[in-house]
């Protein structure tokens, strides 16, 4: 295994433990996994709370006096309503979640914390929110509403003569950053989610066979997961056979897989909101000699990362980790994605893992290490786990065989 030069080389000796895992892993299918559990329980009180008191003191910070959340991810965060319809507005002394007649009851279940308000529609439910409350600056998820809204907005605003005391601000990125370090609740549902995906992966892949279509493993995939826990996938499968594999996110198709050949599978399940992404290569059959060189590179890049990471890296620092392993081996143009992202209620978020990434990386977080090559004609190997951060290194949570 290649070794680390320049700035990492204070990590170097946590290397062993990698070549230990390498040795143990290859030629065996053997992996520890937890069992799904009971549907989990909504969020509670007190989490609810945590997050509002964090927001609140960023509303101070940016000098906002009040906030409406839209996007639904955010929305859940910091309410525990899982509905698909509604808005929050968040005060540094009021937090009312507006939801039309097909949610109310849900949300004052789910969102003890809020006042719940019944609307039909429009912005005339915020227009009498703000005469009461009277804000000078309201500030808005610019990522999420859309130009088409923010107009009905301002139009709304203009009518009720309420732009006369209140000033939209757009706001990009408030909420995002307070739901990359997970509290316990989270971390429990994650685990679910991942053991759901993990389980559905060792039961599943010793079944694949000879002539089986990409389609077909893929949909087996999403019943196992649901088989074994799942509420739902938290993206779609992705199965890449032989050639297909070159393709980072290629869609499963009805091409057979044949023997010998790398299959790359990438998926993930969703417990009570909360996401997995899991990708294992295999092979039908016996692997050759490409095979095996290509997988033990991207395995060897993998486990560098994911066993000398340390606090207080950037996420481009965590990329360079594998990154260095692959171009070291001469397939560095091979590489082309990211080595990893944030993983939580979207299966996409902060913090970013890849070059040119600023985002420090803390205890608590969340994120994925999954490096990859990928010859044109031939097909790809990529290998993915979940980890979590804390101040001694970070931790697989993924556990399936690979």
């Amino acid at each position: 295994m290649a070794r680390l030069e320049g700035p990492y080389q204070q990590i170097d000796h946590r290397l062993g433990r990698i070549e230990s895992q390498l040795d143990q892993m290859n030629g065996t299918n053997s992996g520890h996994f937890m069992t799904a559990a009971e549907p989990p329980r909504a969020t509670g009180e007190n989490e609810v709370k945590a997050r509002l008191d964090r927001l609140i003191s960023k509303l101070a910070e940016q000098d906002l006096d009040a906030i409406l959340i839209s996007a639904p991810e955010n929305r859940r965060y910091l309410s525990g309503f899982t509905g698909s319809a509604g808005s929050l507005l968040i005060t540094r002394d009021r937090s009312v979640l507006a939801t039309d007649s097909r949610y109310t009851e849900q949300a004052s279940h789910q969102a003890p914390n809020y006042e719940i308000l019944r609307i039909r529609g429009g912005w005339g439910w915020l227009v009498e929110l703000l005469k009461e409350i009277r804000p000078k600056k309201l500030g808005f998820e610019s990522q999420d509403l859309t130009v088409a809204s923010y107009t009905s907005l301002v139009n709304a605003l203009k009518e009720a003569e309420a732009m006369s005391y209140v000033s939209l601000v757009a706001t990009s990125g408030l909420v995002e950053p307070l739901r990359t370090i997970k509290d316990q609740e989270e971390l429990a549902l994650l685990q679910k989610a991942i053991d759901a995906s993990d389980a559905a992966m060792k039961a599943f892949c010793p079944m694949i066979q000879e002539g089986m279509t990409e389609r077909e493993v893929a949909w087996r995939m999403e019943l196992a997961m649901r088989d074994f826990g799942a509420d739902s996938i938290s993206f779609e499968t992705i199965v890449a056979a032989g050639p297909n594999g070159a393709m980072a996110h290629h869609r499963p198709g009805d091409r057979q897989i044949l023997r010998g050949e790398p299959v790359v599978i990438d998926m993930g399940a969703r417990v009570g909101g909360y996401c997995s992404d899991i990708t294992r290569t295999v092979v039908v059959g016996e692997a050759d000699e490409m095979f095996r060189k290509i997988y033990d590179i991207v395995l060897s890049a993998q486990l560098t990362a994911i066993y000398t990471v340390q606090p207080g890296m950037t996420g481009e620092d965590c990329d360079n980790l594998s990154r260095a392993i692959i171009t070291e081996a001469g397939y560095g143009d091979n590489f082309g994605h990211s080595l990893g992202h944030g993983v939580g209620l979207a299966v996409h978020e902060s913090p970013r893992v890849g070059p040119k990434a600023p985002d420090e990386l803390k205890p608590g977080m969340v994120f994925t290490v999954e490096p990859g090559i990928y010859i044109t004609g031939w097909g790809g190997v990529r290998i993915e786990d979940i980890v979590i951060l804390d101040q001694g290194g970070a931790t697989p949570l993924s556990k399936a065989p690979k």
